[in-house]
C-alpha cells in the first residue's frame, strides 16, 4: 500500500486528489462507504420587511365584494369575501379586522387565519369565515406575487394543467346552446310550478322528472349533468324524487334537504346509488368532519368565499382524500372566486369539477376562455393570476342585492329558496 501510494505521488497524483477532483474528498475517513458526505451549502433567505398597509372593500355588481390588502411594497392582493344578501355585514367584518393585519407582514398566511379564526371567542360561522376567507385569498395573492409564482406553486406544484368546468341550463334550448360552447358538465335545478311541500304528488314528481329526461336527451349519454335540489326539497319528497330520476343518472344530486340535517342527508345517501353533494353553506373543517365521517356525501362543495378561503379548503380536500370523496368548489361568485378555485383545483388530487358564473368578461384585463374541451387552463401567473380591469369594473361598482322573500303562494307561508 505505502508503495502504491509513493508511486502514485511520483506521477503526480494521489488518491486523495483524485478523490478530491471527484468531489469525494473525506471518503476515505467514512469506513464501509465509497461516498463523501457533501458539505452542506447555505443559502442567504430573503426576508425584506414587506407591511400591509390598508385594507379595501368594494361593493360589484351584481351582488359581489371585493377585497384589495395593500402593503407598502407596492404589491397588492385581491380577495372575494363574500356572503350573500349580507354585503354591508361582510364589510363591517372585514373593517373590524382590518387593525389585526395592518403593520403585519402578509406573508404569514397559516399565522394569521390562526389568529382571525381562533382569536374570536365566538368562531366560526357565515359572517366570519367568509370574511376571513377574502383575506385568506389575499395573502395568498401577495405571496405568490412577491415570490413571482401561482399559489399552487406553494401549495406543492400542479397535480394538473386544466380544470374542467360547469354551466348552467334548465331547458333542453339552453342544454344544446350549453353543448355548442364546449361544456361537458352542466348543473340544473328541479323544475317546478311552485314551492315543494313536505309530501307531494305524482304530478310534481313527474313534471321534475320529465324536465330532466329532456335535458339529458338534448345533452346526451356523453354531458355530466348534476342536480341542484338547493335543500328546498323537504326529505319525504327528495327520496321520491331521486329514486326517479336514477334510470337518467344525474352526476350527482345537490343539497337533497337542509345542509345542517347531517343525519337526515346521511340516510338519504343510503338510499340511493347516486353521488349525494353538499357544502357550499358549510364552514371549516370542523364543518365537514361529520359530513365525511357519517358518509352523507360522496362530493363536497366548499364554498372559497365562505369556508375559510384557500388555506381552509386545502385541508377539506385533504380531509376528503381520506374518505375517498371529491371536491367540487361552490362557486356562483365573480372573478376573483374563480381563480381560487383554479388555483385550489390545481393542488389537489381529488378535484371533481369547478362551478362559475362569470368568466371575468369585464371584470378581469385577460378573463378566462372556456377551450373546447370544456376545460379552463390553469392560471401561470403569480398569485392568483388575475388583475382587475379597473375602467370596466368602475361602471359596476356598488349594488344593494338582497336575498329573495320566498312565500307560498297557496297560504303566504316562508319557504326556502
Amino acid at each position: 500500500m505505502m508503495n502504491d501510494d509513493l508511486n502514485d505521488k511520483k506521477n503526480g497524483m494521489s488518491r486523495r486528489k483524485v478523490l478530491s477532483s471527484l468531489g469525494l474528498a473525506g471518503a476515505m475517513a467514512i469506513p464501509g462507504t465509497s461516498f463523501a458526505k457533501p458539505e452542506p451549502k447555505v443559502f442567504k433567505e430573503d426576508r425584506t420587511a414587506v407591511k400591509i398597509t390598508r385594507l379595501e372593500t368594494f361593493l360589484i355588481k351584481p351582488r359581489w365584494v371585493f377585497l384589495k390588502i395593500h402593503t407598502d411594497a407596492g404589491v397588492i392582493g385581491l380577495g372575494e369575501p363574500l356572503l350573500e344578501g349580507r354585503a354591508e355585514t361582510i364589510q363591517t367584518a372585514i373593517k373590524e379586522i382590518e387593525p389585526y393585519l395592518i403593520g403585519k407582514d402578509p406573508r404569514a398566511v397559516t399565522h394569521h387565519w390562526q389568529a382571525i379564526y381562533r382569536q374570536s371567542f365566538y368562531k366560526g360561522g357565515p359572517i366570519l369565515t367568509s370574511a376571513l376567507s377574502g383575506i385568506d385569498h389575499a395573502l395568498w395573492d401577495i405571496k405568490g406575487k412577491l415570490l413571482n409564482v401561482p399559489v399552487y406553486e406553494l401549495l406543492g406544484g400542479p397535480t394538473r394543467d386544466r380544470v374542467r368546468i360547469y354551466g348552467r341550463a334548465s331547458t333542453p334550448e339552453q342544454m344544446k346552446k350549453r353543448v355548442a360552447e364546449g361544456y361537458t358538465v352542466i348543473k340544473t335545478g328541479v323544475s317546478k310550478d311552485r314551492p315543494a311541500r313536505a309530501v307531494e304528488n305524482p304530478a310534481f314528481i313527474k313534471k321534475a322528472v320529465e324536465n330532466f329526461a329532456a335535458l339529458r336527451e338534448a345533452g346526451g349519454d356523453g354531458m355530466d349533468i348534476g342536480i341542484d335540489f338547493h335543500g328546498s326539497i323537504p326529505p319525504q319528497t327528495a327520496k321520491i324524487l331521486i329514486r326517479e330520476l336514477e334510470p337518467y343518472q344525474p352526476m350527482f344530486i345537490e343539497e337533497p334537504c337542509q345542509p345542517q340535517n347531517i343525519d337526515v342527508l346521511a340516510d338519504i345517501a343510503r338510499s340511493t346509488y347516486l353521488p349525494i353533494a353538499t357544502g357550499e353553506r358549510i364552514f371549516t373543517k370542523w364543518g365537514f368532519r361529520e359530513i365525511l365521517e357519517k358518509g352523507a356525501a360522496s362530493i363536497l362543495q366548499p364554498d372559497m368565499c365562505h369556508a375559510g378561503g384557500i388555506s381552509e379548503v386545502k385541508v377539506i380536500a385533504g380531509m376528503a382524500e381520506a374518505y375517498y370523496a371529491q371536491i367540487a368548489p361552490h362557486n356562483p361568485m365573480g372573478p376573483i372566486s374563480l381563480a381560487t378555485g383554479l388555483q385550489l383545483a390545481a393542488s389537489i388530487p381529488n378535484f371533481l369539477v369547478q362551478e362559475q358564473v362569470s368568466l371575468g368578461e369585464g371584470y378581469l384585463k385577460t378573463p378566462f376562455k372556456l377551450e373546447k374541451d370544456g376545460h379552463l387552463m390553469i392560471p401561470t401567473g403569480p398569485g392568483l393570476g388575475v388583475e382587475l380591469d379597473e375602467d370596466k369594473i368602475s361602471d359596476k361598482l356598488d349594488h344593494d342585492w338582497k336575498s329573495p322573500e320566498t312565500y307560498d303562494a297557496f297560504d303566504g307561508s316562508v319557504v326556502d329558496w
